[in-house]
């Protein structure tokens, strides 16, 4: 990923560093998801709670929902895995 000859033996601190502040950033958005996804089935049991009879379509919803959202949870974790164990020594 950062095969580039022009980064120098000094310049891999930098990039390892920068690679890192990456990862940690990327991590904290992927927490956005986690929390809008509770929300979600906080207000999911909600509607249960008030209407019971839909619980079935109510509770279909809210995972289709959750499986989108949960898409760039997991899209934070690739990129954060990759700015982690990137090897540029090579």
């Amino acid at each position: 990923m950062f095969a580039n000859p022009l980064i120098t033996k000094e310049g891999i601190g930098i990039v390892l560093a920068f690679s890192a502040i990456g990862a940690g950033t990327a991590m904290i958005a992927g927490m956005g998801p986690g929390i809008g996804q509770g929300y979600a089935a906080g207000k999911a049991a909600e509607a249960v709670g008030k209407k019971p009879d839909l619980q079935s379509l109510i509770v279909r919803t809210m995972l289709l929902g959750q499986a989108v959202a949960q898409t760039t949870g997991i899209y934070a974790l690739i990129i954060a895995l990759l700015l982690l164990f990137v090897n540029i020594l090579n």
